[in-house]
């Protein structure tokens, strides 16, 4: 299969990026180094590309009976200018994706979902619209810029009428930006470090991406690539569909209970209401390294009798912490913090235990 490109593949190549394939684009791993840009965007400002995302729009009176249909979390909750995360429930009691549920007017959504589940998510919400909802797959006509740091709002101000700086997380407005009119700009991310998503479309992209940068310069905004996206939201203990959320991992497994509402009826709601009920037997956890090592995906977890108790889904070096810290999904047993676990790592087995999340806690 051909790889798709975003629409600032040649200026991320320009910069010097290192392009990799990733959920069949081509991608901007890095610039300079993952460490470099990690703290960067931990201390100052980052800009990601982050195009490759997917966008449908959700419209018409039957708009939020298909939401509250497909989805976890309660979308009625919504109003214009509210965000939500969630979740996409299959019938075999695991998540076909998690999403970003926005209220852009009544009667009228945007759902943001992963790059790599754009057509298994537009089809599995397509069989449930029964009731005719508009749907619209916009994934081709958006980038997506994530500007994230504790400078993102003073580096983006000069460019918007809207207060960002006053915004509150998990909400959004719509106004001229760089001067383009109606964009979306958002207070999420997936870093842990405060900031904004911007959505423009294609043929605005690299205006806007040339602006931010000379507007972000004097507060040391750099391009940032996906390596450090994935060590900045791992530090926050955040999920990455594929590794640590997936088709056969429960929300409740997951610890998405937050998301999952039964208050209302959604995909296979009464059996995750008996799970609730009766209790997981797994749970995904953080854990941290005691010994030198780094955890890897896949890498067994076993106790001290050596015995297999769960496995690693996602693992690095912290860059903020200088240890190596994982999530991984363990019997519930060993989900207290303070207990002790052993990682497998090539022929040894490492100590390590298991402590609250987030790993990194930002300064207040």
């Amino acid at each position: 299969m051909e790889l798709k490109k975003i629409a600032l593949n040649d200026v991320h190549e320009a910069l010097g990026a290192k392009m990799v394939p990733f959920a069949g684009y081509n991608m901007p791993v890095r610039y300079s180094s993952d460490l470099d840009e990690h703290h960067t965007v931990r201390k100052a400002v980052g800009i990601f590309d982050v195009s490759h995302m997917g966008e449908f729009l959700v419209s018409g009176p039957q708009a939020l009976d298909l939401i509250q249909r497909v989805t976890s979390n309660d979308a009625s909750k919504l109003t214009p200018g509210k965000i939500q995360y969630s979740c996409l429930p299959n019938q075999n009691g695991g998540i076909v994706d998690d999403l970003l549920v926005y209220c852009l007017a009544q009667d009228e959504y945007m759902l943001v979902v992963n790059a790599s589940n754009i057509e298994k998510d537009w089809n599995w919400i397509s069989q449930f619209n029964t009731n005719g909802a508009e749907l619209k797959d916009i994934s081709d006509d958006l980038s997506l810029f994530a500007v994230q740091g504790p400078k993102a709002a003073a580096a983006l101000q000069s460019l918007t009428q809207v207060d960002l700086a006053n915004m509150a997380y998990y909400t959004f407005d719509k106004g001229e930006f760089a001067g383009v009119p109606n964009v979306i700009i958002s207070a999420t991310g997936y870093t842990g470090a405060g900031g904004f998503e911007i959505y423009v479309p294609n043929e605005n992209a690299k205006e806007v991406f040339e602006k931010i940068m000379v507007a972000g310069a004097e507060h040391g905004i750099k391009p940032i690539g996906l390596g450090a996206r994935d060590t900045l939201r791992l530090e926050m203990g955040y999920c990455l569909y594929g590794n640590d959320i997936t088709d056969e991992t429960s929300p409740l497994e997951a610890g998405l209970g937050w998301v999952t509402k039964f208050t209302k009826d959604f995909t296979n709601a009464q059996n995750l209401k008996a799970q609730k009920e009766q209790g997981v037997t797994r749970k995904l956890v953080g854990f941290e390294m005691m010994e030198q090592g780094i955890p890897r995906s896949h890498y067994e977890i076993v106790n001290a009798a050596g015995e297999t108790i769960g496995e690693v889904t996602s693992g690095t070096m912290s860059p903020s912490l200088g240890k190596g810290v994982g999530l991984g999904y363990v019997q519930t047993d060993y989900t207290v913090p303070g207990t002790e676990i052993l990682i497998k790592v090539r022929n040894k087995q490492l100590k390590a235990q298991i402590v609250k999340l987030p790993f990194y806690k930002p300064a207040v």
